[in-house]
């Protein structure tokens, strides 16, 4: 997989205007705050599988029907990252951060209180979902790409994007204590205080907005939002970027959903899913910052193909394995490692096309085609599992997405996109 061109691979951007950090210990800060952000919003929603068999039983609305409000979570989570994003952009993170966690804690702390569908659509999809799309990936990594010099992006993608998996890997194991000890809906609520402990990150990701760097500063003119949407959705490599992230989004949503109801469905107990859910976050830290590591000495496509087809050889080795506890977690494991190591070549891709004016914007967007993945996998394998009893044709139906998305990968073009084209004689 090493790039024979002479062409560098690594997550490039040009002088960002402005000063620089001139501390080590000012950049690490800032990815302390974005991580440990990231790390409390996604951490908290990744345990959600968990609340998904006692919904059931307190509200009696069925699977299906519960699954439909979680589906509709990963749709407003990725809603709400274009849009903070571009607000973000404008008028920098600060006050959006503020208004993710607010609505993340708001959302979780009233969801027991809720009996309907569109209750819980509410509560579940627009407030803590909106919310932590709201504090999303878009918003911390623009801010980061904007506060850190730029040769450290690569490696800051894969730390922001680890902060929400070391928040699984703690918060799971919490959440299944806490609902054996205290109940489903005061363990909600506690989650939802542990939220609010990332208020003063928001206060150090404040930074205010700049002339961020475009991909040829001598060639690019700087674009207003719009502009740079219209541009992006006219660029191939860009739009097929969005469909194999549209795969991630399908596998992720359905294993963070449904990887407890697996665990139950070979008869095992509610510890196994939280742990299950927790090796998941755990070697997800691993494979995201050692992917932030890999973009810097190879070609981004080829990493993203990679993770890919590993997703897909990794179901078919599990459908044939027998279905124990360490079997289980080795799966999860291995899982983990895939799971949103996608994340930092993606933004990457994103970046080296762009630039960083409009990366959050632009990532936004690649994140709300991710979602609209997430929910067909959250809505899908609710569907599947009440029509069938068995998770099996998700699994097919996830190997064959895998595979397309690792094919869809190869003819991305990695250079920068020059706005406005060049004539041609």
């Amino acid at each position: 997989m090493s790039d024979a061109s002479p062409a560098p691979t690594s997550i490039a951007a040009p002088a960002v205007a402005g000063p620089v950090p001139r501390r080590q210990l000012t950049w690490w800060l800032v990815l302390l705050a974005a991580a440990g952000t990231y790390a409390l919003t996604m951490g908290t929603r990744q345990t959600m599988g968990l609340f998904l068999s006692p919904l059931n039983t307190a509200t009696g609305l069925g699977l299906a029907q519960l699954s439909l409000a979680f589906a509709f979570g990963q749709i407003f989570w990725g809603l709400a990252q274009p849009f903070a994003g571009a607000v973000a952009d404008k008028g920098g993170p600060g006050k959006v951060l503020l208004v993710g966690m607010l609505l993340v804690a708001l959302g979780m702390f009233i969801t027991p209180y809720m009996t309907t569908t569109a209750g819980l659509i509410f509560s579940i999809a627009v407030l803590a979902a909106g919310g932590a799309g709201v504090a999303g990936p878009a918003v911390l990594i623009s801010a980061a790409a904007r506060m850190i010099p730029p040769e450290k992006l690569g490696l800051a993608v894969g730390i922001v994007n680890a902060g929400a998996s070391f928040g699984q890997f703690i918060m799971a194991p919490i959440a299944a204590a806490l609902i054996i000890s205290v109940g489903w809906g005061n363990a909600m609520q506690v989650l939802a205080m542990f939220v609010l402990l990332a208020l003063p990150a928001a206060y150090l990701l404040r930074g205010q907005p700049h002339a961020a760097s475009a991909p040829s500063a001598s060639t690019q003119k700087q674009l207003s939002a719009g502009e740079a949407i219209g541009q992006a959705l006219r660029n191939p490599s860009y739009l097929m970027l969005g469909g194999g992230f549209f795969v991630c989004g399908f596998h992720v949503a359905f294993l963070a959903t449904h990887l407890p109801g697996v665990v139950a469905s070979c008869g095992l107990p509610t510890q196994w899913g939280g742990w299950a859910l927790a090796m998941l976050g755990l070697f997800n830290i691993v494979g995201s910052v050692g992917m932030g590591w890999a973009v810097g000495r190879w070609r981004m496509k080829s990493l993203l193909s990679l993770v890919y087809a590993a997703r897909a050889v990794a179901v078919i080795v599990f459908l044939f394995a027998p279905k124990t506890g360490p079997v289980l977690l080795l799966f999860a494991a291995v899982m983990g490692l895939t799971f949103l190591s996608t994340v930092p070549p993606t933004a990457g891709l994103v970046n080296k096309f762009f630039g960083t004016a409009n990366m959050a914007t632009l990532f936004g967007i690649v994140m709300l085609t991710h979602q609209a993945g997430g929910f067909l996998g959250a809505y899908v394998g609710g569907k599947v599992f009440e029509a069938t009893g068995s998770f099996d044709w998700v699994w097919y139906i996830d190997i064959v997405l895998a595979i397309g998305a690792a094919l869809i990968h190869l003819p991305i073009r990695e250079a920068p996109v020059v706005w406005p084209p060049a004539k041609t004689a």
